[in-house]
């Protein structure tokens, strides 16, 4: 038998021989052995069970053929709670804790002193936004809504795993909330907004829903959908949090003119100084 050790290295050259990232190795390797890097260096020695060595191959073949490590676990972990992902939705992105850290401060801003906020994750794929504000800010009446059963029912699971209370509404873009009439406090989304004709990564292009992807020919066609409907279903003082593509803050400032010309809106920049989200305030 192989020690840890060893195991490591040899799928560590492999993976880096073709291109990709030593380190999404060792963290299958760990998660696969719900260990820490700790405990991996104090048994980097000993030797791997064979089930462990049979899970750890084939999860290094599947890096090779460049399906997602997120994928492979069945998991990825947002804003500190474990979601399930499979290809019917999106893998939630670190970037996007961000938004979900800006609505917090904004809500605690704006609605400190309500005893219940009505809030909705438009297109919520996994439910991870959903969740993550929902665990955060116990006052938060969560809905959520999406087009894909297959999603929403993923969605349902994180729920039930996570002990969240959300209502899980299906239905295209906004169109669950305006058929209920349901009035927001506070509608936050992060739709598809990568041009068609954008060149991604192959991870992605070949293993993400395509559907959770492209926004059309400029990348704007989710966010116009959104702002055709978005009066019938804010409240009179609300505001909408958005996640954006990096190179969209222009065009969606545009839109916003076009759209709400006596409101107040701003884009933000993530950790890495790049714009990534775009707030609208409505009459606040």
């Amino acid at each position: 038998m192989s020690s840890y050790r060893e195991v490591l290295h040899s799928a560590i050259e492999r993976i880096e021989q073709n291109d990709l990232s030593g380190e999404t190795a060792q963290i299958l390797l760990l998660e696969l052995c719900s260990m820490s890097n700790t405990d991996l260096y104090l048994k980097y020695d000993q030797e791997v069970s064979e089930d462990v060595l049979a899970a750890f191959n084939d999860g290094i073949e599947r890096l090779l053929n460049n399906e997602p490590l997120q994928y492979i676990l069945g998991f990825q972990r947002f804003y500190g709670y474990e979601i399930k992902v499979n290809e019917s939705c999106l893998i939630p992105r670190y970037e996007t804790e961000e938004l979900v850290a800006n609505v917090l401060a904004d809500s605690d801003f704006f609605f400190g002193n309500q005893d219940s906020i009505d809030i909705a994750d438009v297109g919520t794929g996994s439910g991870a936004i959903a969740i993550a504000l929902k665990k955060e800010e116990a006052r938060f009446n969560m809905y959520a809504t999406d087009i894909s059963q297959d999603a929403l029912d993923l969605a349902a699971e994180n729920c039930r795993l996570n002990g969240c209370d959300i209502t899980l509404l299906q239905g295209d873009m906004l169109q669950p909330l305006i058929d209920k009439g349901i009035r927001l406090d506070i509608l936050v989304s992060n739709p598809p907004y990568i041009p068609v004709n954008q060149q991604v990564q192959e991870s992605v292009s070949e293993y993400e829903p395509h559907v959770a992807l492209f926004g059309g020919d400029d990348g704007l066609f989710f966010y116009r959908r959104i702002f055709d409907d978005a009066l019938k279903v804010i409240k009179e003082h609300s505001f909408m949090a958005f996640e954006i593509g990096y190179d969209e803050k222009h065009a969606l400032l545009a839109l916003c003119k076009q759209y709400f010309p006596n409101d107040k809106y701003e884009v933000l920049k993530d950790i890495n100084g790049k714009n990534r989200m775009l707030f609208v305030y409505h009459n606040l």
